[in-house]
């Protein structure tokens, strides 16, 4: 269920926090960040986050497209290998 329109978009307040400092000097550095929940706006893009996926940080860098979608649907938690049955049936 897709949030309430008249609520607007939800961020982190340290998250904005960092990205306002992050414009103000010009840093080249990626924010590093464990909120995936955060919804990307359009003063983040061009911007590298390093995404928390609960093992490791995901460097994933704004564009335009990414636009109200959220910071964790870029850095999966889980690790697809395939289907076993898949693999033995190729040998």
């Amino acid at each position: 269920m897709a949030r309430s329109v008249w609520k607007g978009p939800f961020v982190d307040g340290h998250l904005i926090k960092k990205v306002q400092e992050h414009l103000k000097e010009n840093k080249t550095r990626p924010i590093k960040t464990w909120s995936r929940r955060s919804t990307i706006l359009p003063q983040f893009v061009g911007i590298t986050f390093n995404v928390y996926n609960g093992k490791k940080f995901i460097p994933v860098l704004v564009s335009e497209e990414m636009v109200g979608q959220k910071l964790g649907e870029y850095s999966p938690t889980r690790t697809y290998y395939g289907h076993t049955a898949d693999k033995k049936v190729k040998k």
